[in-house]
Protein backbone atom coordinates (compact mmCIF):
# COMPACT_ATOMS: atom_id res chain seq x y z
CA UNK A 1 0.00 0.00 0.00
CA UNK A 2 2.27 2.82 -1.20
CA UNK A 3 0.20 5.44 -1.26
CA UNK A 4 -1.16 5.36 2.69
CA UNK A 5 2.65 5.06 3.07
CA UNK A 6 3.32 7.92 1.28
CA UNK A 7 0.15 10.47 3.14
CA UNK A 8 1.22 9.15 6.42
CA UNK A 9 5.22 10.11 5.71
CA UNK A 10 3.87 13.28 4.36
CA UNK A 11 1.44 14.13 7.20
CA UNK A 12 4.65 13.62 9.84
CA UNK A 13 6.80 15.82 8.22
CA UNK A 14 4.28 18.18 7.94
CA UNK A 15 3.07 17.71 11.96
CA UNK A 16 6.54 17.52 13.12
CA UNK A 17 7.70 21.06 12.81
CA UNK A 18 5.02 22.24 14.57
CA UNK A 19 5.22 19.77 17.67
CA UNK A 20 8.62 20.60 17.82
CA UNK A 21 7.91 24.34 18.18
CA UNK A 22 5.83 23.85 20.77
CA UNK A 23 8.17 24.26 24.74
CA UNK A 24 6.93 21.01 27.19
CA UNK A 25 6.45 24.45 30.05
CA UNK A 26 4.49 26.53 27.51
CA UNK A 27 0.86 27.55 27.31
CA UNK A 28 -0.25 28.11 24.17
CA UNK A 29 -3.91 29.55 25.22
CA UNK A 30 -1.94 32.90 26.33
CA UNK A 31 1.55 32.52 25.00
CA UNK A 32 3.04 32.54 28.45
CA UNK A 33 5.11 29.53 29.58
CA UNK A 34 3.87 27.72 32.27
CA UNK A 35 6.92 27.55 33.97
CA UNK A 36 7.15 31.66 34.03
CA UNK A 37 3.49 31.49 35.33
CA UNK A 38 4.51 29.37 38.40
CA UNK A 39 7.46 31.27 39.26
CA UNK A 40 5.13 34.28 39.50
CA UNK A 41 2.73 32.44 41.49
CA UNK A 42 5.54 31.26 43.79
CA UNK A 43 6.73 34.41 44.03
CA UNK A 44 3.64 36.19 44.63
CA UNK A 45 3.17 33.73 47.75
CA UNK A 46 6.99 34.41 48.91
CA UNK A 47 7.03 37.63 48.80
CA UNK A 48 4.48 38.78 51.92
CA UNK A 49 5.88 35.94 54.09
CA UNK A 50 9.38 37.76 53.33
CA UNK A 51 8.54 41.02 54.27
CA UNK A 52 7.28 40.01 57.77
CA UNK A 53 10.58 38.44 58.16
CA UNK A 54 12.05 41.40 57.26
CA UNK A 55 10.25 43.55 59.75
CA UNK A 56 10.65 41.13 62.45
CA UNK A 57 14.22 41.82 63.13
CA UNK A 58 13.75 45.90 62.99
CA UNK A 59 11.10 45.58 65.53
CA UNK A 60 13.24 43.16 67.99
CA UNK A 61 16.65 45.51 67.31
CA UNK A 62 14.11 49.38 68.51
CA UNK A 63 15.96 50.36 71.50
CA UNK A 64 14.30 50.55 74.96
CA UNK A 65 12.57 53.69 75.46
CA UNK A 66 13.71 55.00 78.96
CA UNK A 67 11.16 56.32 80.61
CA UNK A 68 12.74 59.11 83.59
CA UNK A 69 11.41 58.20 86.51
CA UNK A 70 9.44 60.98 88.45
CA UNK A 71 10.36 61.99 91.79
CA UNK A 72 7.48 61.67 94.43
CA UNK A 73 5.44 64.26 94.98
CA UNK A 74 6.13 65.83 98.97
CA UNK A 75 3.03 65.78 100.91
CA UNK A 76 3.57 68.64 103.51
CA UNK A 77 1.77 68.81 106.81
CA UNK A 78 0.18 71.84 109.05
CA UNK A 79 1.46 70.51 111.83
CA UNK A 80 5.52 70.94 110.49
CA UNK A 81 7.80 68.20 109.01
CA UNK A 82 9.25 66.70 111.93
CA UNK A 83 4.89 66.39 113.47
CA UNK A 84 3.79 63.61 115.81
CA UNK A 85 1.14 62.89 118.60
CA UNK A 86 0.93 59.98 120.45
CA UNK A 87 -1.36 59.11 123.51
CA UNK A 88 -3.75 56.58 125.35
CA UNK A 89 -7.16 57.37 125.61
CA UNK A 90 -9.98 55.31 128.34
CA UNK A 91 -13.53 56.10 129.31
CA UNK A 92 -16.07 57.37 126.75
CA UNK A 93 -13.58 57.18 124.50
CA UNK A 94 -10.75 54.65 124.40
CA UNK A 95 -8.36 54.52 121.58
CA UNK A 96 -4.99 53.93 121.29
CA UNK A 97 -3.15 57.52 118.82
CA UNK A 98 -0.07 57.30 117.34
CA UNK A 99 -0.21 60.01 114.55
CA UNK A 100 2.52 61.40 112.62
CA UNK A 101 3.01 63.93 109.82
CA UNK A 102 0.17 63.86 107.61
CA UNK A 103 -1.93 61.96 109.22
CA UNK A 104 -2.13 65.43 111.39
CA UNK A 105 -3.88 68.74 110.85
CA UNK A 106 -2.56 71.67 113.19
CA UNK A 107 -4.21 75.02 113.22
CA UNK A 108 -3.09 77.79 116.03
CA UNK A 109 -3.33 81.19 116.97
CA UNK A 110 -3.07 83.53 119.85
CA UNK A 111 -5.46 83.76 123.03
CA UNK A 112 -7.87 87.29 123.13
CA UNK A 113 -5.21 90.22 124.83
CA UNK A 114 -1.94 88.34 123.92
CA UNK A 115 -2.69 85.66 126.67
CA UNK A 116 -1.07 82.29 125.60
CA UNK A 117 -1.42 80.53 122.88
CA UNK A 118 -4.47 78.21 121.12
CA UNK A 119 -2.93 75.07 119.50
CA UNK A 120 -5.60 72.13 117.37
CA UNK A 121 -4.61 69.42 116.49
CA UNK A 122 -6.77 66.75 115.04
CA UNK A 123 -6.52 63.08 112.90
CA UNK A 124 -8.32 60.37 111.64
CA UNK A 125 -9.91 57.61 114.32
CA UNK A 126 -11.85 54.79 112.34
CA UNK A 127 -13.15 57.34 109.97
CA UNK A 128 -14.11 59.76 112.23
CA UNK A 129 -11.75 63.43 113.19
CA UNK A 130 -10.79 63.44 116.84
CA UNK A 131 -9.70 66.74 117.44
CA UNK A 132 -8.01 68.37 120.57
CA UNK A 133 -7.43 71.98 121.70
CA UNK A 134 -4.75 72.88 123.99
CA UNK A 135 -5.13 76.49 125.72
CA UNK A 136 -1.94 77.42 127.46
CA UNK A 137 -2.47 81.14 128.72
CA UNK A 138 0.56 81.62 130.33
CA UNK A 139 3.10 80.40 127.40
CA UNK A 140 5.16 82.98 125.79
CA UNK A 141 7.02 82.82 122.36
CA UNK A 142 10.24 81.40 122.85
CA UNK A 143 8.75 79.67 126.39
CA UNK A 144 10.69 76.22 126.87
CA UNK A 145 11.44 74.15 129.77
CA UNK A 146 8.60 75.01 131.70
CA UNK A 147 5.48 73.38 132.93
CA UNK A 148 2.40 75.16 131.84
CA UNK A 149 -1.48 74.65 133.16
CA UNK A 150 -3.22 73.87 130.03
CA UNK A 151 -7.03 73.34 129.20
CA UNK A 152 -7.86 70.55 127.42
CA UNK A 153 -10.88 69.76 124.92
CA UNK A 154 -11.64 67.14 122.92
CA UNK A 155 -14.35 66.66 120.04
CA UNK A 156 -15.73 63.86 117.62
CA UNK A 157 -16.48 66.31 114.57
CA UNK A 158 -19.73 66.08 113.51
CA UNK A 159 -20.77 63.86 116.37
CA UNK A 160 -21.78 66.87 118.93
CA UNK A 161 -19.60 64.85 121.56
CA UNK A 162 -17.60 67.55 123.69
CA UNK A 163 -14.96 66.56 126.36
CA UNK A 164 -13.32 69.99 128.54
CA UNK A 165 -11.60 70.43 131.41
CA UNK A 166 -13.20 72.61 133.84
CA UNK A 167 -10.11 75.00 134.45
CA UNK A 168 -6.33 75.17 134.68
CA UNK A 169 -6.15 73.09 137.31
CA UNK A 170 -6.25 69.28 135.53
CA UNK A 171 -4.23 69.65 133.08
CA UNK A 172 -0.23 71.10 132.27
CA UNK A 173 1.50 70.80 129.83
CA UNK A 174 5.75 70.09 129.84
CA UNK A 175 7.16 72.12 127.18
CA UNK A 176 10.26 70.45 126.11
CA UNK A 177 11.33 73.11 123.33
CA UNK A 178 9.92 76.11 121.47
CA UNK A 179 12.30 76.64 118.53
CA UNK A 180 11.94 79.92 116.14
CA UNK A 181 11.96 78.15 112.59
CA UNK A 182 14.46 79.46 109.99
CA UNK A 183 13.37 82.48 107.87
CA UNK A 184 10.01 82.97 110.36
CA UNK A 185 9.25 86.17 112.16
CA UNK A 186 6.31 84.45 114.46
CA UNK A 187 6.56 80.34 113.57
CA UNK A 188 8.16 78.26 116.42
CA UNK A 189 8.22 74.63 116.66
CA UNK A 190 7.18 73.22 120.00
CA UNK A 191 6.94 70.27 121.56
CA UNK A 192 6.03 69.25 124.87
CA UNK A 193 3.83 66.61 126.90
CA UNK A 194 0.26 67.39 128.10
CA UNK A 195 -0.49 65.25 131.48
CA UNK A 196 -4.14 65.49 133.05
CA UNK A 197 -4.51 64.21 136.23
CA UNK A 198 -8.20 64.43 136.32
CA UNK A 199 -10.69 63.10 133.52
CA UNK A 200 -12.63 65.53 130.91
CA UNK A 201 -16.43 65.66 131.65
CA UNK A 202 -18.66 65.45 128.58
CA UNK A 203 -20.46 68.79 128.12
CA UNK A 204 -23.66 67.92 127.23
CA UNK A 205 -23.66 64.35 128.79
CA UNK A 206 -22.79 62.28 131.58
CA UNK A 207 -19.87 60.41 130.11
CA UNK A 208 -15.65 61.56 130.37
CA UNK A 209 -12.55 60.84 129.36
CA UNK A 210 -8.98 59.79 130.57
CA UNK A 211 -6.05 61.61 128.83
CA UNK A 212 -2.78 60.18 131.11
CA UNK A 213 -0.82 61.89 129.18
CA UNK A 214 -0.07 63.04 125.32
CA UNK A 215 3.30 63.83 123.41
CA UNK A 216 2.85 66.28 120.88
CA UNK A 217 5.03 68.11 118.45
CA UNK A 218 4.06 70.76 115.90
CA UNK A 219 4.09 74.35 114.99
CA UNK A 220 2.71 76.96 116.51
CA UNK A 221 1.99 80.79 114.84
CA UNK A 222 2.29 84.03 117.44
CA UNK A 223 1.09 86.30 114.62
CA UNK A 224 -1.94 84.21 113.43
CA UNK A 225 -5.53 85.80 113.69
Amino acid sequence: MPGKTNRSQHFFLTIWPILSSISPNSDQTNTIPLQEVFEKRLFARILPVAGLLSLAPLGACEPAVDHPQQSPVKVMSSCGDNSKLSAALYGGIETTLQWTGTDMACDSMPRPNGEGIRLRISGDVSGEQLAFILAMPGLKPGDQGIESPTNVTATVEGSGRFFSTPDLDSCFTDISTQTLLPNHEDRYALAGTLFCVAPLGELNGDSAISIPSLTFSAVINWASK
